[in-house]
């Protein structure tokens, strides 16, 4: 790997958590905590796209350059506010009970019930933060949060008999559909707000009925599921696809 970056004149991004900290004879006018609590207010406010080094210092009642006292660029600062909400996922560990019951958390215990634990609680993190879906993948998640969960995890697959490559598949294929199904979610939240399936059934009537002829097999479908409750829709929506992928990581480990 490191071989093929220097060969296309590339080297692997630096990262805030590899970089020593820079030394200041006095005492800093601010922390880094402090810093991430405001980075996080902007960012839970405006996402992404409304944050800068410029406004983080003037939330801060500080110039920019107290900021970079602590980091380099906006992302460094990125680094430390994703391994911050990191910290608010929990990982289940899971008990010596076999999973028997159907569904995606297969019975009341086991390496399902610990893995969807986890799941839910990532999908959770990232309704709250939803701007941290496209950081997902733009780093190595080597914080000190990220790497607890991501260990946890590995303790939450324990009995399913993956090591190795087929562990970290695993792991990975969990993280992206939670991160693809999540994203998606709060994107529509977002732009729709508290607009039902049956509002949009009844804003698209008339072009229902023009298109009906054509495709009549998507609008009979459109009528059928989009008049029921969308936070039932959307729950279990996710919940059919986590029991999918979890129900294909086992058949895996039986072959």
């Amino acid at each position: 790997m490191a071989k093929a970056a220097e060969a296309d004149g590339k080297k692997p991004p630096e990262s805030v958590w590899t970089r020593p900290r820079r030394a200041r004879r006095e005492q800093p006018t601010l922390t880094r905590d402090q810093i991430v609590d405001a980075a996080l207010e902007l960012l839970d406010a405006e996402g992404l796209d409304g944050l800068s080094m410029r406004r983080l210092g003037t939330r801060l009642n500080s110039g920019a350059t107290s900021v970079y006292w602590h980091v380099a660029n906006k992302d460094e600062l990125l680094e430390l506010a994703l391994d911050r909400v990191m910290g608010e996922v929990r990982v289940p560990r899971p008990d010596t009970r076999p999973d028997t019951a159907p569904g995606a958390d297969g019975g009341a215990g086991g390496w399902r019930a610990a893995v969807a634990g986890y799941a839910r609680d990532l999908r959770a993190m990232i309704h709250r933060h939803p701007w941290t879906v496209p950081l997902f993948g733009a780093q190595p998640m080597i914080g000190p949060n990220a790497t607890r969960v991501l260990d946890e995890v590995i303790g939450a697959f324990d009995g399913a008999g993956l090591t190795g490559m087929a562990l970290d598949n695993a792991m990975s294929l969990i993280a992206d559909y939670v991160i693809g199904a999540a994203g998606s979610e709060a994107s529509w939240q977002d732009v729709h707000g508290t607009a039902t399936g049956e509002d949009w059934v009844q804003a698209l009537g008339p072009y229902l009925a023009e298109i009906a002829e054509r495709h009549p097999r998507l609008t009979a479908h459109i009528r059928e599921v989009w008049v029921r409750d969308t936070a039932d829709v959307v729950e279990a929506r996710f919940d059919y696809g986590l029991a999918c992928v979890l129900d294909g990581i086992e058949a895996r480990t039986r072959r």
